[in-house]
């Protein structure tokens, strides 16, 4: 059993945007197709490229204001999907596609503070999540980034 939980965009908050077509910041919203893998952080599979129907919103993972709390794109699929559900282990799609989904780890504390990164690279996801939680006590959390677009993909408590 992995000492970590993988924790997907929340659906509810992915349907009330595809039902008012509006994110928290007041973007108007669109349904276009995928021009690129995605994923969708709800259900946390890539897209098809020119088949699935993708939404763009700014997003905060974060519940309290620090100067870390930062906002950014992140795409939910067009239609309702089932959320995530294998959160003991990274998705393996993602996870398998190191050339569309180069990873880093970013951790932080309690209060929301940064206090760990790292690039993921080709070592095994899993392992290094379980490795970091293992050794780091400072780390209450992890989010997993696009080392390229820097966009958010999910986040990772600590069991």
């Amino acid at each position: 059993m992995s000492n970590f939980r993988i924790v997907p965009v929340d659906a509810a908050w992915a349907a009330r945007l595809r039902q008012t077509r509006q994110d928290d910041f007041g973007h108007p919203l669109k349904a276009v197709p995928a021009t690129g893998r995605g994923p969708c952080r709800v259900s946390l599979r890539p897209f098809t490229v020119g088949v699935d129907m993708r939404i763009l919103a700014a997003y905060s993972p974060f519940s309290q204001a620090s100067p870390y709390a930062e906002t950014g794109p992140i795409f939910i699929s067009a239609e309702a999907v089932a959320p995530y559900t294998d959160v003991h282990r990274f998705p393996p799609k993602i996870k398998a596609d190191k050339v569309h989904f180069p990873l880093s780890l970013l951790g932080y504390s309690a209060a929301e503070h940064m206090v760990y990164t790292e690039q993921v690279g080709d070592q095994d996801i899993d392992q290094r999540i379980e490795q970091v939680f293992a050794t780091r006590p400072e780390v209450a959390f992890l989010h997993v980034r696009n080392s390229e677009a820097c966009c958010f993909i999910c986040k990772v408590e600590r069991r």
